[in-house]
């Protein structure tokens, strides 16, 4: 059963083409791992179309971009996921300077499996929206 989970929209101070642009190439985020708050991340490495993240539990996923429409939206894949699922980041323009981001996550499901994972999945997509938001866009 095919069960989405959405982030609460959330407001970014730059450009959506911006924001698209830098999001669409990871190692972006790379150069400024260093500012993100180190209790939202853990051994984060990323390549120009993927990004590796350790799970409690589960140990490794891997996130592959496979799908890019500029510049409204960023399609991930992943990899070495105990559930496989997609993400998606939808970009909005509000101003010329400023953009809404949302984040869904679309997984394959079994009821015993949800709701085993409901809550850290809610948890885990508000928590790389925390992140994306506070990115500092302007001096990438």
């Amino acid at each position: 059963m095919l069960t989405t989970f959405e982030s609460t929209v959330r407001q970014i101070m730059a450009p959506q083409q911006l924001v698209y642009d830098t999001l669409s190439n990871l190692e972006n985020i790379e150069r400024v791992k260093d500012r993100l708050p180190a209790d939202k991340i853990q051994d984060l490495t990323f390549s120009r179309d993927s990004v590796s993240v350790s799970a409690p539990m589960v140990g490794t996923v891997t996130l592959n971009i496979v799908d890019r429409e500029e510049p409204k939206t960023i399609k991930f894949e992943a990899a070495n996921s105990p559930v496989p699922f997609n993400l998606w980041i939808q970009l909005l323009p509000v101003t010329d300077d400023t953009c809404k981001m949302k984040l869904t996550i679309k997984a394959e499901l079994n009821p015993f499996i949800k709701g085993m994972v409901q809550k850290p999945l809610t948890e885990g997509i508000e928590k790389i929206a925390d992140v994306l938001q506070i990115i500092p866009y302007t001096t990438l």
